[in-house]
């Protein structure tokens, strides 16, 4: 009986939870942040260890650059639930845009623990796509004395490259591109919108004319292709 009670008295709370609930979602994919990030508060106050929730309160301080508020949720999802992969991938992401606006001495000492994060949603999902682009970007970033290495970045695109084609070699192009073998660069970008034809694929290889090889009247020509093909 007194469950009953209990039940009935939580009732219009849990309602009310739900109702803002819905309604800071539908904000938050209208990108209006302030106002989700308000109504995300308020729900979590009412339940504090609600995944989603937390996850979108995360995202918003991401959003807004508020690594340390995205660091604290990210973590506080970690501990929740141990066995999701892009909890770590997030938490790893926030780390690592942190240790980008810190101190190189500080950051020395956080790069380990980034990398661990995205090692271990991979470990967690063998399939998980971004922790592999993360680890490529600070594998080809980092100098080699603080455990930079093409090779493993290499590695890295190898293993999206039979997980899903076109992001391997988009991530090869990425990686020929930032060492300058243009290229090389643009020989993978090809192979990219041979296999898929995404607009990103495009869109790399016209920037790589534009930005890298100075060829505008190619960059064009890309995006011309891209959006006669796109139009039918």
């Amino acid at each position: 009986m007194k469950h009953i009670i209990l039940v009935f008295l939580l009732f219009p709370i849990m309602i009310w939870s739900q109702s803002n609930f819905d309604k800071a979602e539908k904000l938050f994919k209208e990108e209006k942040y302030e106002q989700a990030q308000s109504l995300f508060e308020s729900v979590l106050k009412s339940n504090s260890s609600d995944l989603k929730t937390i996850e979108y309160l995360g995202d918003i301080a991401g959003y807004n650059k508020s690594w340390d508020k995205a660091i604290v949720y990210y973590k506080k999802l970690k501990i929740l639930k141990p066995s999701e992969a892009d909890y770590y991938y997030k938490y790893g992401g926030a780390l690592g845009m942190k240790a980008k606006e810190t101190s190189k001495f500080k950051a020395l000492g956080m790069i380990d623990e980034v990398k661990g994060s995205f090692e271990k949603a991979i470990s967690l999902n063998p399939k998980h796509i971004e922790s592999r682009w993360a680890l490529i970007e600070l594998y080809i970033q980092l100098p080699g004395i603080v455990g930079g290495s093409e090779s493993k970045a290499i590695k890295y695109s190898n293993e999206l490259l039979r997980l899903s084609p076109v992001d391997g070699y988009l991530s090869r192009g990425h990686i020929e591109e930032y060492f300058k073998r243009y290229k090389v660069a643009e020989q993978q970008y090809k192979k990219a919108i041979l296999i898929g034809g995404s607009k990103i694929s495009y869109q790399k290889l016209a920037n790589l004319y534009k930005n890298k090889m100075r060829e505008p009247e190619k960059a064009k020509l890309v995006l011309e292709t891209y959006n006669k093909k796109s139009s039918r």
